[in-house]
């Protein structure tokens, strides 16, 4: 297929408003039943620093293909081999699923619009698998090796959708990967401007920065979440925590760290110092 018309058809999903009608009610749904806490965190990969969902993908995908590979070879002695591969994907698609609802629930617009049809297509994929499964078992091999293929021309869409949402518009991409740091002494902000616990949102060369007064101690660490760019010195304050307005990820004011998600990587932090009733800024480390 010509690239350009790819590009069209994808752009098409993009302008869809249409989607909406199904892609703002369930991700709400779904944002209830994953609400912010461990299950999110868990499904995020808070825990892992990294996103856990397309790490997933490869089980699946893996699986699917090494089938491929044997039922194109043909011989009978890998028959059962690619048949249990095809059940490993398709058991593997599940949890692989939910950590993707859980981060499209964050989505909104065009992103929303693509990962709504990603998903879609991985569904029809798995479903196929399914039933590839159960022919073989059945003992019609033929058939399930059709099905499979099905399958796996329907999940190269859905894959190639995820590939767009990640590349191309940068879903879960952190914001802050191309931040260059300050390596030299700045002005950030008068002094006097830094009142207790009250978020302040200043520039260093570049950086955007959020600074927070507690008693003689001055944090300061990057503005941007880097989960999806919201600006994190309109968040809330609490327990020397800063979180994030528009998804609810908390992040550490001494050091940046992430504390609840969804966002998985940490905020980049700076030294303080106060020269000459200005705040400087300097990147840490």
């Amino acid at each position: 297929m010509p690239p350009q018309l790819v590009e069209d058809l994808i752009d098409r999903i993009h302008k869809a408003e249409g989607l909406d009608v199904v892609a703002k009610p369930l991700s709400k749904a779904v944002a209830r039943a994953i609400p912010h806490g461990p299950l999110k965190d868990l499904l995020s990969g808070t825990w892992l620093g990294h996103p856990l969902h397309p790490m997933l993908t490869d089980v699946a995908i893996g699986s699917w293909t090494s089938a491929f590979v044997i039922d194109a070879i043909g011989h009978e002695r890998g028959e059962a081999a690619a048949d249990s591969l095809i059940g490993v994907g398709v058991v593997s698609a599940l949890p692989t699923a939910v950590a993707g609802l859980s981060d499209w629930s964050d989505l909104m617009g065009a992103e929303r619009r693509v990962g709504l049809v990603h998903a879609g297509a991985n569904i029809v994929a798995v479903g196929f698998y399914g039933l590839s499964w159960l022919a073989r078992r059945d003992g019609r091999r033929s058939r399930g090796v059709a099905l499979s293929l099905v399958g796996a021309t329907v999940a190269t869409v859905g894959g190639y959708l995820g590939a767009h949402l990640s590349y191309r518009q940068g879903v879960n991409v952190d914001r802050n990967a191309w931040d260059e740091g300050v390596d030299e002494w700045v002005d950030a902000v008068d002094e006097g401007e830094l009142a207790h616990g009250q978020p302040v949102a200043a520039q260093a060369g570049e950086a955007d920065i959020l600074l927070v007064r507690e008693g003689s101690t001055i944090h300061a660490i990057g503005d941007v979440c880097g989960h999806a760019g919201g600006p994190l010195h309109e968040g809330e304050l609490d327990d020397g925590c800063i979180t994030c307005p528009w998804h609810a990820s908390t992040f550490r004011l001494s050091d940046g760290a992430v504390v609840h998600g969804p966002a998985t990587a940490p905020q980049p932090v700076y030294d303080t110092r106060v020269e000459g009733g200005k705040v400087q800024v300097r990147s840490r480390g």
